[in-house]
């Protein structure tokens, strides 16, 4: 096609000298369209070839067009380009290839024009949940909330005028149903689609089984809903294949791999979930699909994939609930552009919710991590050769079978082997690092002891790496014939040698980490199924902001974040900075405070003993575990005992758990089950106590009489010594700022909200908060944790005053509705 007929004169002018600017080399613009469907305007966003291509979403809108030009002046297609197309063309973003001299083009992809948003009728929607509303029409119960019709006006002029908002919305609220009625009329009437990102199963459960029904039925029309989970949740045929192969090679006998064949046959899903068994880690870990060993569109079983299935099914859906690990994953690869963005599992979307927002840093700081560890590296060079009992398999194996001239192939053994071997003796070397920690930073470790215990033996694993890359690419010189990257057996070299280098890049790293001042180094140890021991080398950003802006807030519409928890004192601007949203001058986000609507001042007691022990005082524990077994027996059980160390938690619940049996209250600790089948029993056996830390501060919903007593026993400040914390903390001193005041205290005191929030779920709950932490009341800075949380009855006394008003305050429930006013508490 000639290029008159798609750009104007200027337009292929700008175009041509740019490229020419760039000495010929390959160039990504963003193309803007005319009223006649032409190319009226140029914006060079990116350079470099089709398959390492920076992403390009946050350049190009729908009406757009992507043009890359071929330097070879060949204007077919490559697969690499096919792939960009699709990934663009989802979201109605055209994809021209041109010539270097802009003389001709041809079109892969079409753009989609640009359409009309309608916009929401905020008062019609507010009128949904008012006193004689539909809502109410539909359930007799229903009781209006103000709050709530506050919060659904502010998400709804989000969605109108492309804002952020931040939206703090106390428990009560009815914040899902506030962000959900806009954010489906939103779907049911423009052709766009909505995100929803949870932190927790429990309450995508609650969106999906009970809130989004709730919604559809106030719709004109029906939009399709879908609950969306990472390819790790999915059988790989192509891997399940490998692997029933690798076990009759090998002539091993594996009944769970059998059974998960047989299933395989007739399941519509190939979700994990549906199994009627749970495999273990290890083998699922074997035949899951993975992104980085995904062969694509040279896959034979494609037609049969069980995640394109999943994603077809996605394509359905205009309302997409995720996980924030799911959703920072999937744009994490999206990020990498090109080829990479066919890893992503979820259909593009245009507009984000985050509920439980306050969770967002820590998602962030996770997913925008590096690491690795030497089953890595076995992993991947396994994919390429293997041996087990005298046997060989691998993709090396493969090729050798159909190109057996390549005497090159011969050396990969040998190579593959060295590489494992320097892995495992980096591990082995590195090791004695950690000591009894769990992890520790490169920076609290002495020059001498990281050159001989680390650097060395990552230099020489790079070297096994790039001897064993190099390798492989005389292979493919020696070939006669080009290399093939649409056979599924080259490319899944190709695939592997990709990883390698990353691996590669990550050692890089670590040996130059000076130049990196933006990230921390650390080393974790963790233990395999069998006991073993072993390291994780980790590369952490310092600060998500600028991850998070690229990521998010630059390409997405409509933000809207939030949670029961985001503030501290009066503002967000705490949390505002963990994400890059303080001072983000491009787009100032809108805030909301909606309080909850509980009678905490009448339901709710605060008991803080002054007389105990500060936590690192003489006779602490033996305090901690008098005052925990009494309140628990005055409670009848129903107790929450959260802690901010697994080892006071076992010593504790050694020395009470005797005690409270004898009363016939059941025990439960973390630990001793997994976390979903604990809070179940928990749930279901009302007296119960369960003892726990960490991760049980938040995401517990325990109604009812189920959960009366929550005990705090320490303010919940993060370790120290924890090596990203501690290069935080570091940061803030370096620039002259007081890392206690801005970050140590301001997220202790969010965590601590989180904490209280676990007692009261449902308007006609009750109980007491005890905090067995006197810290509270004797450092000047306690006043920001009692002031953060909800006006409730209060008391700030002895051990013996607090014991005997917990008592009288659960008596008075017993005999009356709810306990006299204490003007004097």
């Amino acid at each position: 096609m000639e290029i008159g007929e798609r750009f104007t004169d200027e337009a292929s002018a700008a175009l041509r000298e740019e490229i020419a600017g760039h000495g010929g080399g390959e160039v990504f613009a963003i193309g803007t369209l005319d009223g006649d469907g032409r190319v009226t305007g140029i914006r060079v966003v990116a350079r470099g070839t089709e398959s390492r291509v920076p992403a390009l979403r946050p350049f190009a809108e729908k009406g757009d067009v992507v043009v890359h030009n071929h330097p070879s002046g060949t204007l077919k297609p490559s697969l690499p380009d096919v792939n960009i197309a699709a990934e663009l063309g989802d979201r109605g973003v055209g994809f021209y290839i041109v010539d270097n001299r802009v003389k001709r083009l041809t079109v892969v992809a079409e753009p989609v024009p640009r359409e009309e948003l309608t916009p929401l009728d905020i008062p019609a929607l507010k009128a949904l949940l008012e006193p004689d509303g539909a809502f109410a029409k539909l359930y007799p119960d229903y009781e209006e909330r103000e709050t709530q019709i506050e919060m659904l006006g502010r998400v709804a002029a989000a969605f109108n005028d492309n804002k952020i908002i931040v939206a703090e919305a106390g428990t009560g609220v009815g914040k899902s149903l506030a962000y959900l009625i806009p954010a489906m009329f939103w779907v049911s009437q423009n052709r766009e689609r909505v995100a929803v990102s949870t932190a927790t199963i429990n309450l995508q459960e609650q969106l999906l089984e009970k809130d989004i029904p709730l919604v559809q039925k106030m719709l004109p029309r029906r939009i399709e809903a879908a609950l969306i989970k990472g390819r790790g949740n999915y059988l790989c045929r192509e891997r399940l294949r490998e692997a029933l192969e690798e076990n009759s090679l090998f002539e091993e006998r594996n009944d769970e791999l059998l059974a998960v064949k047989e299933w395989a046959l007739t399941s519509p899903t190939g979700a994990r979930t549906d199994l009627s068994f749970y495999p273990n880690d290890a083998l699922w870990s074997e035949v899951c699909s993975e992104a980085d060993a995904c062969l694509g569109l040279r896959c034979s079983r494609r037609e049969d994939c069980f995640v394109l299935r999943a994603r077809r099914d996605a394509a359905r859906a205009r309302l997409l609930v995720v996980n924030h690990h799911l959703l920072l994953s999937d744009v994490s690869v999206r990020r990498e552009g090109g080829e990479y963005a066919a890893g992503g599992v979820l259909p593009p979307f245009e507009r984000v919710v985050f509920d439980e927002a306050h969770n967002v840093e820590k998602s962030a700081t996770s997913f925008f991590s590096e690491s690795m560890s030497k089953f890595t590296v076995r992993k991947i060079a396994g994919r390429l050769y293997r041996e087990r009992r005298g046997r060989a398999t691998g993709l090396a194996l493969l090729l050798r079978r159909r190109l057996p001239d390549l005497a090159g192939l011969r050396r990969i053994p040998d190579l593959v082997k060295g590489l494992i071997e320097k892995a495992e003796t980096l591990n082995a070397c590195a090791l004695g690092f950690t000591g009894l920690e769990r992890s520790v930073g490169l920076a609290d470790l002495r020059a001498d002891d990281l050159k001989a215990g680390l650097f060395e033996p990552m230099r020489e694993l790079d070297g096994a790496i790039t001897d064993l890359v190099n390798a492989w690419e005389d292979i493919f010189n020696e070939s006669e014939r080009p290399v093939d990257e649409d056979d599924a057996t080259e490319y899944g070299i190709r695939l592997a040698l990709r990883r390698l280098l990353g691996v590669s890049s990550l050692v890089k790293q670590f040996l130059e980490r000076e130049r990196a001042g933006d990230k921390v180094f650390w080393l974790e140890s963790f233990h395999t199924s069998r006991g073993d021991a072993a390291l994780r080398f980790v590369v952490t950003p310092l600060d998500v902001a600028a991850l998070m802006r690229e990521a998010f807030y630059e390409p997405y519409r409509t933000i809207v974040f939030t949670s029961a928890t985001l503030r501290v004192g009066a503002g967000f601007d705490f949390w505002k900075s963990r994400v890059g949203l303080k001072d983000y001058e491009s787009r100032t986000p809108e805030e909301g405070v909606f309080p909850s609507p509980f009678p905490y001042a009448k339901r709710v007691l605060l008991a803080v003993p002054a007389d105990a022990p500060q936590p690192d005082e003489e006779g602490y524990q033996a305090y901690l575990q008098e005052t925990v077994l009494e309140t628990l027996l005055v409670s009848e059980g129903r107790g929450l005992v959260l802690f901010t160390s697994y080892d006071l938690l076992n010593r504790v619940h050694l020395n009470v758990k005797d005690g409270l049996r004898k009363a016939g209250i059941e025990v439960l600790k973390q630990g001793d089950d997994e976390r979903f089948r604990l809070l179940r029993r928990f749930n279901h056996e009302t007296t119960s106590v369960l003892f726990a830390t960490d991760s049980f501060w938040e995401g517990v919903d325990s109604p009812g009489e189920t959960l009366e007593a929550v005990i705090l026993c320490r303010l919940p400040f993060r370790v120290p010594t924890e090596p990203v914390t501690r290069a935080r903390l570091e940061r803030i001193r370096e620039r002259g700022g007081n890392p206690f005041m801005e970050l140590s205290l301001p997220d202790a005191v969010m965590r601590l909200r989180q904490g209280f929030g676990r007692l009261m779920r449902r308007k006609a709950d009750k109980g007491v908060v005890l905090i067995l932490d006197s810290r509270v009341l004797k450092k000047s800075y306690g006043r920001y944790f009692l002031e953060s949380l909800p006006e409730t009855a209060r008391i700030l006394n002895g051990r013996k005053a607090v014991i005997d008003r917990i008592e009288s305050f659960f008596e008075a429930f017993r005999v009356n509705a709810e306990p006299p006013v204490d003007p004097a508490q």
